[in-house]
């Protein structure tokens, strides 16, 4: 580094919600970082590597090669969850070889972003030894040093919780939605059969909102179930000591299924209410049901039907393929595990 020339951050990102952090750190991080002669740049490279949750870091400085690099510091962003024993850890810095390890799911479920830049620019802070750079939010983290590694683990406060948001985080439930075009199809063409039948008029009219609640938790139970067992979702732990990391794998994957099915139901009932106004003749379903057709009508109408299209959707999710469920629900690194699972068992 220079005086007067700006300092250089090469941001290496796994596929998927790394790569989009570390996108948004470009123009961010500079600005935490201004405060150095010459300032900051800031690159991004989208660049998996072969580490899992268990390398040493020695190991991970090895695959990533930071000197090989051009870049003053290297700081690789991964929706790896690493612990330490059975605390997240949520950075690992090697201050010989310049290079730090980010941990997505380390940092919790919410002000992804935000925190991330903290960890960075603390990371940066350790490499040019400059404690005096680092950011005041990660003094709430536990730090520990081993010669030139230092390491940074969440508070022992709901740790695992914060792990358990931050993988799911990494998952990006939103995205199951879209991922399953087929699983929509079958829904909503369930749901747009199901709105000719008078029968469903009269239901939704008298059935009551605790009856269709149950309904509706039902049938979101259903279709997460369905994509669990259809598609081999759930870890089962071979040893004693893998039934806690399975634990928590399987808690994210409920979770995150949960909110991308939630998602999907919501979506489902706005399209389905939009359907019903459009479609039906308000007379007739008046004739049928006792009484003129009013909002509320239409909103209970929408509300049985969308039940109804969420179990046809669980049924239609076994159309879908394996390796496109999981694309949709998981990130890149859970998808890895996955696969590898799959190569050990063959």
């Amino acid at each position: 580094m220079m005086n007067g020339t700006p300092s250089t951050i090469l941001l290496i990102a796994d596929p998927g919600a790394p790569a989009e952090i570390a996108e948004r750190l470009v123009d961010s991080l500079p600005k935490e970082l201004a405060s150095q002669e010459g300032g900051w740049d800031v690159s991004v490279r989208c660049d998996p590597h072969p580490i899992d949750e268990h390398s040493e870091v020695a190991d991970v400085v090895r695959t990533v090669d930071p000197a090989s690099e051009t870049q003053d510091v290297v700081i690789y962003l991964t929706d790896l969850p690493r612990r330490k024993e059975t605390t997240p850890v949520v950075a690992d810095i090697s201050v010989q070889n310049r290079f730090g390890l980010i941990s997505i799911p380390g940092v919790g479920g919410l002000s992804i972003a935000r925190r991330v830049k903290n960890v960075a620019q603390t990371v940066v802070a350790e490499v040019t030894q400059q404690p005096e750079q680092q950011h005041r939010s990660t003094r709430r983290l536990t730090r520990m040093q081993d010669d030139d590694i230092v390491r940074y683990v969440a508070p022992s406060g709901l740790s695992r919780l914060r792990l358990l948001m931050g993988m799911v985080y990494a998952n990006r439930p939103w995205r199951l939605v879209a991922g399953m075009s087929k699983v929509i199809m079958a829904a909503f063409a369930t749901g747009a059969v199901s709105l000719a039948y008078p029968t469903i008029w009269q239901l939704s009219d008298t059935m009551g909102p605790w009856r269709m609640s149950v309904a509706t938790i039902l049938a979101t139970a259903a279709m997460i179930a369905w994509l669990i067992l259809e598609h081999e979702l759930w870890e089962r732990p071979k040893s004693a000591g893998e039934r806690e990391r399975a634990a928590l794998y399987n808690a994210a994957t409920v979770v995150t299924l949960t909110i991308g099915v939630v998602i999907f139901h919501v979506g489902l009932f706005l399209l389905l209410l939009l359907t019903a106004w459009w479609t039906l003749p308000p007379q007739m379903v008046a004739e049928n049901i006792g009484h003129p057709v009013d909002v509320p009508t239409l909103l209970r109408m929408a509300w049985l039907v969308a039940a109804i299209a969420t179990l046809g959707g669980a049924l239609g999710s076994g159309m879908e393929d394996d390796e496109a469920v999981k694309e949709a629900a998981y990130g890149v690194r859970q998808r890895q595990r996955f696969d590898d699972r799959r190569d050990e068992e063959n």
